[in-house]
């Protein structure tokens, strides 16, 4: 019953009349971010996270606004899969292998509007989730001490490199590299200047939206530059254009099993949508056997895999809420935002700030419903949109990158910081790093430094409390099986091999 109380005042929250135009803004603008190739929900969320702040906007709505933008960047990604065979984002990939096929045999009205009701029930079923669980995990982890907090953070990077299998060492190496660079700057304990080059800009640390844009927006520009056009041509969305009640019937039970597991991957941090589209496929694969047509235009294996990276989007939020280690990538850029107006993530936020996680939760019935009832009629206008030339769309990520690190600062360094990073991260995309964990390492990195001194601060140095509590251990052994995973996928394959040739 006081969860219901709580929920009924996040509905007061995000009913408001500001929070409600921002929400239908967000869900917009993350629809159309969503479509278009290769930028994605991080990219959709770092691009307005400056300009959230710098606009004045309370912590409960742009926190509205860039849940809003996350859930309508999911939604998205799956318009440029159907048509163009494009994935908007790596967790629309398996969406293009049945997606594709159907728009083909005429029916990419059908699947643009069937994808879209699946992503609804993915999203709804999590939220539900997140309203049941997130407040029991919250009340569970205030027993979380500092030994159990860097323990905790130190599994969330080891599920990096153990639920990656493809790219394993360069996910760790990515997650490294945004320790290290959480480390620049000040060291709040000591007073010491730590890598800053004597440069003054670099005294208080590299801040997080210049790392965030810098990362993300500026080396996908310059990923943009490398190619004049996409090279192919949108299916049109022709024939029927909505799914019928035996279309819904025969994905049903599909949708509903990848929801519940999408949700339970995206609490899993690091995990994240991708992951769980790609599981919830295989898994309804396997499961439709010689019946199945996957491949070929399967409406199972096209909503499969929508409904679960729509609720692991949304399970992805517990962790962040309820113990303030980001569930994926995008959910740690929403952590930054957080931390810019001074909140800090984790168990005693339902405590201190109900207004912001509550009005969130019921921010994510009121996207879904807004972008189940936008996705549908406005299905032509969005597959017109993938014909927008790059010629338009790189000088205007430009534009609200350049202007959204000038308003946090308004000094010329952070943006040449911003281009060196950016940059960087061309360089890092080329060499296929990813990104979002280097994401992930650089939040957690000052939260793992912080609560590993107070640790050792209590016990006068002494490492045995890092293992000393039956959750540090279970933490422990967890981090190990992550770690291990890779290489017990790999001498499994290479003994498959083995019998195979036998």
């Amino acid at each position: 019953m006081e969860t219901l109380n709580f929920l009924a005042q996040g509905f007061d929250v995000a009913l408001r009349p500001i929070n409600l135009l921002v929400a239908l803004f967000g869900a917009f603008v993350g629809t159309v971010v969503g479509l278009l190739p290769g930028l994605g929900p991080i990219n959709g969320v770092a691009i307005l996270l400056p300009l959230a702040f710098a606009l004045g906007l309370p912590p409960e709505t742009a926190l509205i606004l860039l849940a809003a933008v996350y859930l309508g960047c999911e939604y998205g990604g799956r318009i440029s899969a159907i048509l163009l065979n494009v994935p908007g984002d790596a967790a629309a990939i398996m969406t293009t292998l049945d997606g594709y096929p159907l728009a083909r045999q005429g029916k990419g009205g059908i699947a643009l509007s069937l994808s879209a009701m699946s992503s609804f029930i993915g999203s709804t079923i999590a939220t539900i989730g997140v309203v049941l669980f997130a407040p029991i995990l919250a009340n569970w982890a205030v027993a979380f001490g500092p030994a159990e907090y860097f323990m905790l953070m130190v599994f969330a990077i080891a599920c990096l490199g153990g639920m990656v299998g493809d790219k394993p060492v360069k996910t760790l190496l990515s997650a490294l590299i945004g320790l290290g660079l959480a480390t620049v700057g000040v060291d709040a304990t000591t007073g010491v200047y730590r890598f800053t080059f004597d440069s003054v800009g670099l005294s208080d640390g590299i801040q997080f939206v210049i790392v965030v844009i810098g990362l993300f927006s500026v080396s996908e520009v310059l990923l943009m530059l490398e190619h004049t056009s996409t090279g192919q041509t949108a299916v049109k969305a022709s024939g029927r254009m909505l799914f019928n009640l035996k279309e819904l019937a025969t994905v049903g039970w599909s949708t509903v099993r990848s929801s519940l597991a999408g949700f339970v991957i995206g609490v899993l941090p690091g995990a994240g949508a991708t992951i769980a589209s790609a599981i919830t496929y295989m898994s309804e694969k396997r499961m439709a056997g010689s019946s199945g047509r996957f491949g070929e235009g399967d409406l199972r294996g096209l909503a499969a895999p929508e409904a679960a990276n729509n609720a692991s989007a949304c399970g992805s939020l517990i962790p962040m809420l309820t113990l303030g280690v980001p569930g994926s990538g995008t959910t740690a850029v929403m952590i930054g935002a957080l931390t810019l107006y001074n909140i800090t993530p984790g168990p005693l936020l339902f405590e201190q700030q109900p207004d912001v996680v509550w009005g969130l939760i019921a921010s994510l019935f009121i996207g879904n419903v807004i972008l189940l009832l936008m996705n549908i009629p406005l299905v032509g206008l969005f597959a017109r949109m993938l014909s927008v030339p790059t010629w338009i769309l790189v000088p205007a990520i430009t534009v609200v990158s350049v202007v959204g690190v000038y308003a946090v600062h308004s000094t010329t360094f952070d943006l040449v910081l911003m281009a060196a990073l950016g940059v960087f991260g061309y360089l890092l995309r080329k060499m296929d790093f990813p990104l979002s964990s280097l994401i992930l390492g650089f939040v957690l990195g000052e939260l793992m430094e912080s609560n590993l001194r107070r640790a050792l601060s209590i016990t006068n140095g002494d490492l045995g409390i890092l293992w000393g509590s039956p959750i540090t251990l279970a933490l422990w052994a967890l981090t190990v099986l992550m770690l291990a995973l890779p290489g017990i996928r790999w001498w499994r394959a290479r003994s498959k091999a083995k019998l195979a040739h036998a």
